[in-house]
């Protein structure tokens, strides 16, 4: 007698395409915050080894702040647009293929579960019952891995872009305007280090790398260039004076 088992999916396994597309925008919110912090960090502390006033580094933060999660959000919504598009088309043509030929799609999908290791009566027992649920859904799933009611936004994607840059970016905007000018520069740098520690550490746990060498990789790449920005707006600003 065959025993029925239920399994449930391991902890912190993606077993769903939503999950795994969750897993995603968090990961590209966290680089977009990542980026907004690297960004107006070495913008901010180019203008400060420049000069002490407070309006410069103001008008440079925030014209960076904008400028950055504009550009970042529009090249977010292209991108994801043109994945939008290509998604439309490869499930039109399965549409039409389906609709035209749906003896061969049939063999099509059975082929696709024989590969992954069911025998062939089995492989189409299945193929046949997806197709008899929902042929589109069965083959978008096995040939193009989409989700036809979870295709790709660009408007959401663009919305994610702009609001994690501009939010990563008022951390060094915010640490070098709040404290006195002897300060500015230490602050800085230790809010950016903190923040770039912290969207390191979230980032390597998202994509199961190791933690310690993505947070040092992080946070070296943002304090070199914190001290490249710095020293070129110092040379800048004795060249002036």
């Amino acid at each position: 007698m065959r025993v029925m088992t239920t399994t449930t999916p391991h902890s912190g396994e993606a077993h769903d395409a939503g999950h795994a597309a969750k897993l995603n925008w968090l990961r590209a919110g966290v680089l977009g915050a990542n980026d907004g912090i690297v960004s107006v960090a070495g913008l901010v502390m180019g203008v400060a080894g420049a000069t002490a006033e407070r309006t410069p580094i103001i008008i440079a933060g925030v014209a960076g702040i904008v400028s950055g999660a504009l550009s970042m959000a529009v090249g977010e919504y292209v991108s994801v647009s043109t994945q939008l598009d290509s998604e439309k088309a490869l499930l039109a043509k399965e549409k039409l293929e389906l609709a035209t030929m749906p003896d061969e799609e049939l063999a099509e999908l059975t082929q696709i579960y024989v590969d992954k290791g069911l025998d062939e009566p089995l492989a189409r027992e299945v193929a046949v019952q997806l197709t008899e649920k929902d042929a589109l859904r069965a083959h978008a799933d096995a040939e193009l891995n989409l989700d036809p009611d979870d295709l790709a936004n660009p408007w959401t994607a663009a919305g994610a872009s702009f609001v994690s840059f501009a939010l990563g970016a008022l951390i060094p905007l915010l640490a070098i305007l709040l404290p006195s000018p002897s300060l500015r520069v230490p602050v800085t740098v230790v809010a950016v280090v903190i923040a770039l520690a912290i969207t390191g550490f979230v980032s390597a746990r998202i994509g199961g790398a190791k933690r310690g060498r993505a947070v040092a990789r992080n946070v070296g790449g943002g304090v070199l260039a914190m001290a490249i920005t710095f020293g070129i707006g110092s040379l800048v600003g004795t060249g002036v004076a």
